[in-house]
């Protein structure tokens, strides 16, 4: 299988800068796997296609104001921090730019002086290790120097930082968002249980490695990215309920899917479960675990696509873009969403 069988042509104008004033008045492509029938709906009217006893899945990471912009301390020369993952404590491997001159015992200041870093190590890959110096709460302290990192396709400043959150994010530690759940506002949710439906809610903090192209020319020779995620034995729970009772479970996002088959079993009994996946999905896998999947439109060539792919087939889905293209959809983080049944 070839990266290229998975390419899409996408006018640049297409791709959304900035999030619509109202969350849940996104456009909404409901697609279904069965019959192919396509219809055009506003994400609020998801509710029509969701049964009592249905189960949303949704991911309750929050992003973390992992970009710092700073200063050498030696040199004064601008330097910019990129947080990937917490090691322990208060070690952290970061990206860099520029990096090339970044060595072991270099320091380097943030908000004049309320942060310090020193690179202690350098990674395979060119990536640094530094350990953090401050006063008071790590989590405090980088809400008041850091900046939350958009995708590198969004150019345009972002007024209110809390809308590239979910309004249901509680745990910080992504790098991104998991963007399906943006659609969502507190009222839909609250509207949605009043109706009948379960919401289930898992975590899993998204790293850096979801806006890594592939590379490889066969699909089947990419190196998945590892991202860390927990599972309560609550949300199993309230999972294996609702497909007990006949109810259909519905991830919100690739992130909640990838979890969700991560810890299943092959008759989609979900376990609760902690630790870090690579899984990678692309056409020929088999879903154990979910029944239907909301998301947004996805980067030609991309992992993410390949799992929408690999969910309702290859062709159909990039029918289903194109016809997105046609009818002017807003693509990628900020746009609008596709609800696969």
């Amino acid at each position: 299988m070839k990266t290229s069988d998975f390419y899409y042509e996408l006018p640049q104008e297409l791709i959304a800068q900035e999030p619509l004033e109202d969350r849940s008045s996104s456009r909404l492509l409901v697609f279904d796997r069965k019959s192919g029938k396509i219809e055009h709906r506003i994400f609020r009217d998801i509710k029509e296609y969701l049964k009592p006893g249905d189960c949303l899945v949704l991911n309750d990471t929050r992003v973390m104001p992992a970009r710092l912009l700073g200063v050498r301390e030696d040199t004064g020369g601008s330097i910019e921090f990129v947080l990937l993952k917490n090691i322990s404590g208060d070690t952290w491997e970061v990206i860099l730019k520029p990096g090339r001159r970044a060595k072991p015992g270099a320091r380097f200041v943030f908000g004049d002086g309320l942060l310090r870093a020193e690179i202690i190590d350098v990674v395979e890959g060119g990536n640094r290790i530094v350990r953090f110096e401050y006063e008071g709460i790590f989590q405090q302290v980088l809400d008041r120097v850091g900046i939350v990192p958009l995708p590198p396709y969004i150019t345009k400043k972002l007024k209110d930082p809390e809308r590239y959150q979910t309004v249901y994010s509680r745990y910080m530690g992504s790098a991104a968002a998991p963007t399906a759940g943006l659609h969502f506002t507190k009222e839909l949710l609250d509207d949605l249980s009043r109706s009948g439906i379960y919401t289930a809610y898992l975590t899993l903090h998204v790293g850096l490695g979801t806006f890594r192209p592939v590379k490889t020319e066969n699909v089947e020779d990419h190196v998945m990215h590892s991202e860390v995620y927990n599972l309560s034995s609550e949300t199993a729970d309230m999972i294996n309920r609702a497909r007990a009772e006949g109810g259909r479970i519905i991830a919100v996002g690739t992130t909640s899917c990838r979890v969700l088959e991560t810890v299943s079993s092959d008759d989609g009994l979900v376990k609760p479960a902690s630790g870090t996946t690579d899984i990678f999905i692309y056409p020929g896998y088999r879903f154990k675990a979910m029944d239907g999947l909301i998301t947004n439109f996805h980067l030609p060539e991309s992992t993410l696509l390949m799992l929408v792919s690999a969910f309702a087939g290859r062709e159909r889905i990039l029918d289903a873009y194109k016809i997105a293209v046609e009818q002017r959809y807003r693509f990628f983080s900020f746009g609008d969403a596709m609800f696969i049944i």
